[in-house]
């Protein structure tokens, strides 16, 4: 050792460990828990709308079938009160019971046309062909549509 060179005596610099992500700080925590109560209150949500629109769904199913039952066997009459009967239900699900249930005739067509905006409305045919011995020629496929779009977009009671 060369006492003339104090420096030669230290060792070399050190570097510092790189700065890792782990832990993370206050603040990256409260923004994951912030995230995760965003996506249970979406996933809450849809859980709920999914569940609260659940009888268009079922009432869509029945529908069909009715109107492929109808093809089968072409019996008017028993079509339009099994539709009839179907529209009852799902005004049911989605109205107050005292608004609908004693619902009949014009009243019941004017309802059905009130909580649904379309370019097609319920034809009071529909709605009386049931109580006739030959209900009159209706056209079974817009009367599908209708009814159709009817239990998609009627507007719900608060």
């Amino acid at each position: 050792m060369n006492p003339q060179d104090p420096l030669a005596n230290l060792h070399p610099l050190r570097q510092p460990d790189a700065i890792g992500w782990w832990p993370l700080a206050p603040g990256w925590w409260a923004l994951l828990l912030l995230g995760l109560a965003c996506l249970l209150l979406l996933a809450y949500y849809l859980w709920r709308r999914r569940r609260a629109s659940a009888y268009r769904r079922n009432a869509l199913a029945q529908l069909a079938e009715l109107q492929g039952q109808y093809r089968q066997d072409r019996d008017l009459r028993r079509y339009l009160d099994q539709l009839n009967a179907l529209l009852k239900s799902v005004a049911l699900c989605a109205y107050p019971r005292r608004n609908v249930a004693a619902l009949s005739g014009q009243q019941w067509l004017q309802f059905l046309n009130s909580s649904f905006s379309a370019t097609e409305p319920f034809t009071l045919a529909l709605v009386t062909a049931g109580y006739q011995a030959e209900p009159s020629a209706i056209d079974t496929e817009q009367s599908y549509r209708i009814a159709r779009d009817w239990i998609r977009r009627h507007k719900v009671s608060p």
